[in-house]
């Protein structure tokens, strides 16, 4: 089932009109900005394809003078390194160059292909993401579009729960 709906949500995503989107994406950029902007350390995932765009975000923190850490596979996990040069890496996404670090960031950011009213995410099924927000104190902020909201899947005991969820309509919080 999560994969006929992960299959669902790339296709309305694909389909999201692209003036529409772009407007989309910036109210995301202003809202997620005005509410976590004065945090200090993020880390966020690079955009890839029909995803939210992080890059206006990314390049506001760094303006700002924020830590900020982008996501490296490594094997079956992902690390934090720290924003900088840049080359493809595992499934033709750009990754950071150079050392990983240990830092736990003030505010992680996620992509997702869904959210339900309980704050789960619908992930590309690698688990990448639940693995690296296990047990760590972060705030955990998905990133979308409004279509991404829905109720069809009940979330996995391993899955881990998003604090917040930005899209152009505004952001949803979700209780502990």
């Amino acid at each position: 089932m999560k994969q006929e709906l992960r299959e669902k949500f790339k296709i309305k995503r694909k389909f999201f009109g692209p003036v529409v989107r772009e407007e989309a994406e910036r109210h995301i950029a202003e809202y997620f900005l005005a509410a976590y902007g004065q945090y200090g350390s993020f880390f966020i995932y690079n955009s890839f394809g029909t995803e939210a765009d992080t890059k206006e975000i990314i390049s506001a923190l760094i303006s700002s003078g924020k830590d900020v850490f982008l996501p490296r596979v490594e094997g079956k996990d992902i690390v934090a390194v720290p924003y900088g040069p840049q080359k493809k890496g595992a499934y033709g996404i750009s990754e950071p160059q150079g050392q990983a670090s240990d830092v736990i960031p003030e505010v992680t950011v996620v992509p997702l292909l869904a959210v339900n009213g309980r704050g789960f995410r619908l992930g590309y099924g690698g688990g990448y993401y639940d693995r690296y927000l296990k047990n760590k104190n972060t705030l955990k902020v998905g990133l979308g579009f409004a279509l991404q909201l829905t109720d069809e899947f009940v979330e996995d005991v391993w899955d881990e729960p998003l604090s917040a969820f930005v899209c152009e309509r505004g952001i949803f919080h979700f209780e502990k």
